[in-house]
């Protein structure tokens, strides 16, 4: 019998892209597997916003057997995320000792799941297959701002992204923005699955006309120095006016920033409200009239596929999105119905949504490319393949 150890921090019902995109394809692994395999899957109980929180026990099932390990309590900042991952990554070393595996898979966006496969690969002289959501040490160099700590840690990250990727055997790049930045990494093998949509977000009612004198406009999803929501959001809003309102719904590092700008401006027509569970937020979508995406004008974003896109091109709703790079060109190539703007250009967005003509009608042919089951099956059946 094979054994597979797969790590992902965040599982369900945790509410982010890791989890929305490491369970279901855990089960299409092990299903495609027919039971010639064991998998364990280490990963966290829901701990992604500090204002949601859900049962999730630990159980065994159609042998996957699910570790959740409890963290502390955190609020997504830079040294919570490490004490948080210094819990994680110590309880997965106890769990796996003594244990050894034929294939470590690691999905990772912050490289320390990446590395911590990387441990445990290596421990077990075996196939390291790496999903990376995201590159932190870019990220890093945009996000973090006191330099003294930026020049004590990213030399260290330099050395950790060296060694998980030059050991792997396997690379599955999340966007294919992340192409070029890879390049250098010569013995891994490279795929470029990315997220997709999930089956609730297939069968999606059609959009009802609202009798209210104002266009709902929502965005839900993490309030991080990544989005930068207090740099476009608030000061939208207020040259908007009444005939607009925003809905934000989330949590995270930057909320306190968005909610300060709001105070600044004395901003009447936006409403924010803590996580909500994923059936209550498809409620919410469905009366909103347009569905609101934005990322930072960092560098290292305009390599980026936000996940978010794939849930929000599934509605029949107009997309308001402020990205750059190939965000920007994906949602350029892949979706109608959209206002397109850079990162933080509020007379931008603000002037082509007063032009706007509103209209709703579904994007079938984006929503059958990039069904999230069908991209599942193909990352699947590449992750078995390396079980011999």
């Amino acid at each position: 019998m094979k054994r597979i150890l797969y790590l992902s921090f965040y599982f369900e019902p945790d509410l982010c892209a890791g989890s929305f995109r490491n369970t279901p394809l855990a089960y299409e692994l092990y299903s495609q597997l027919n039971e010639s395999a064991e998998i364990d899957v280490i990963t966290t109980l829901p701990n992604r916003y500090s204002t949601f929180e859900a049962s999730a026990p630990q159980y065994e099932k159609k042998g996957i057997t699910i570790n959740r390990i409890l963290i502390p309590k955190h609020n997504s900042g830079f040294f919570d995320q490490i004490i948080s991952f210094k819990t994680y990554f110590e309880a997965a070393l106890e769990l796996t000792k003594g244990k050894k595996y034929d294939l470590v898979f690691a999905s990772s966006s912050r490289l320390f799941t990446a590395y911590l496969g990387y441990k445990l690969a290596k421990k077990s002289k075996t196939v390291l297959y790496v999903d990376i959501r995201d590159i932190f040490v870019d990220t890093i160099k945009d996000v973090l701002k006191n330099p003294i700590v930026k020049m004590g840690v990213l030399p260290i990250l330099r050395v950790v992204e060296n060694r998980v990727f030059n050991y792997a055997s396997h690379i599955n790049l999340i966007s294919g923005g992340f192409k070029g930045y890879f390049d250098r990494f010569k013995k891994a093998n490279f795929t470029y699955f990315s997220n997709g949509i999930d089956d609730e977000f297939l069968k999606l009612p059609a959009s009802k006309a609202h009798d209210r004198p104002y266009k709902l406009i929502t965005y839900a999803g993490n309030l991080g120095e990544s989005q930068g929501l207090d740099t476009i959001i608030p000061q939208a809003a207020k040259i908007l006016g009444d005939g607009f309102r925003f809905l934000v719904i989330g949590d995270g590092g930057a909320k306190q920033k968005l909610i300060d700008e709001i105070q600044r401006l004395k901003i009447k027509n936006v409403e924010l409200r803590t996580p909500i569970p994923r059936r209550d937020l498809l409620k919410v979508y469905e009366d909103s009239d347009f569905l609101f995406l934005h990322l930072n004008d960092y560098e290292a974003f305009k390599k980026v596929l936000p996940s978010k896109i794939f849930e929000l091109g599934a509605y029949d709703k107009p997309i308001i999105a402020g990205v750059a790079g190939f965000a920007n060109q994906f949602i350029s190539e892949n979706i109608d119905n959209k206002i397109l703007f850079s990162p933080k250009d509020v007379n931008d967005m603000v002037s082509q949504l007063k032009s706007y003509s509103y209209r709703v009608g579904f994007r079938n042919e984006f929503k059958e490319k990039f069904k999230r089951s069908a991209i599942n099956a193909e990352m699947a059946k590449s992750i078995k393949n390396y079980l011999g």
